[in-house]
Order: structure tokens, then C-alpha cells, then sequence
């Protein structure tokens, strides 16, 4: 379960990057098309955020997972 939801993360971090590379390149081109896929990136980031938060949400209600807490040591 660690593995799918650190997967995850790192595909919302590479659409994050992908958004950024197409930020900052310059095109010789049309700029409109460059803000098209920036915009896209950015829109497939958010997808996977809201679809790893649901995924963890019933992870938990299903028992799949269970929060351990923060160790308390004296």
C-alpha cells in the first residue's frame, strides 16, 4: 500500500514539473500552445491530487490502511 500511494506522489510531482518545463521554455511558436499544455499539466496534477486523497480516504475506511500516529517518547 506504501508503494502505490508514494507512486502517486511522485506521478503528481512529475505532472508539477512538466507544468513547470513548459512554463519556462521559450517557443518560437505560438505562446497560446505552450499555456495549453501547461494548463493541462496542471489540470492532470490536480486530478491525480484529488484521486490519491480519495484513494487514501478509502484505503483507511476499508481497513487497507491504519493511521499509526506520532510516536510519543519521553
Amino acid at each position: 500500500m506504501k508503494a502505490i500511494i508514494i507512486i502517486g506522489l511522485l506521478l503528481v510531482l512529475a505532472a508539477l514539473a512538466s507544468a513547470g518545463v513548459f512554463m519556462l521554455r521559450k517557443d518560437t511558436d505560438d505562446g497560446q500552445q505552450r499555456d495549453k499544455k501547461m494548463a493541462r499539466a496542471l489540470a492532470v496534477r490536480v486530478g491525480l491530487s484529488v484521486a490519491l486523497f480519495l484513494f487514501i480516504l478509502l484505503s483507511w475506511y476499508f481497513g487497507w490502511i491504519e493511521p499509526r500516529g506520532i510516536p510519543v517518547t519521553r
